[in-house]
């Protein structure tokens, strides 16, 4: 994975083979107009402590430092996302309908997947009506894993 932040928040957390990870480093590189450069600050150190945890399954919710790009109902949407506990799943409708916006799952889903902190704020655990698991910017593959990881938690406590 790749972290990107300042001293103080996270901008970016995503798979280093995520399709169009440049375009977004681009885009926050323009935006804050900033060399972006390797290094470590205290949220990346943050975030791989965290993410150390959480693939060992003993973190459940993250404490780093957050910079969220994006409108307010993106934000909101990925509000949504982090409400959704490890290991479960919820449709865009009922993200939309949990907005109080039901005919708004499409928009939920383009802010699902504009979110720029993978595991973090998790988009994984979004799904479609039927039960399909959808698409995911990590790969379809890796969705999977990621809940089925998730859900390996509940069933060792």
């Amino acid at each position: 994975m790749i972290a990107i932040s300042d001293e103080i928040e996270l901008f970016l957390l995503e798979f280093v083979d995520r399709r169009g990870l440049e375009r977004e480093v681009e885009r926050l590189r323009n935006k804050w107009k900033a060399a972006i450069i390797p290094g470590q600050t205290k949220p990346i150190q943050s975030i791989e402590l965290e993410l150390t945890q959480y693939f060992e399954g003993t973190l459940t919710e993250f404490r780093t430092p957050l910079h969220l790009i994006g409108s307010p109902f993106q934000r909101s949407v990925w509000e949504q996302l982090r409400q959704i506990p490890p290991g479960e799943t919820r449709s865009y409708a009922a993200i939309a309908l949990a907005l109080g916006k039901p005919a708004a799952y499409r928009a939920a889903a383009q802010a699902n997947g504009a979110n720029q902190l993978a595991i973090v704020i998790p988009c994984h655990r979004v799904i479609n009506t039927d039960g399909g698991l959808g698409g995911y910017g990590g790969g379809v593959a890796r969705k999977e894993w990621l809940l089925n990881h998730e859900r390996s938690w509940r069933e060792t406590k």
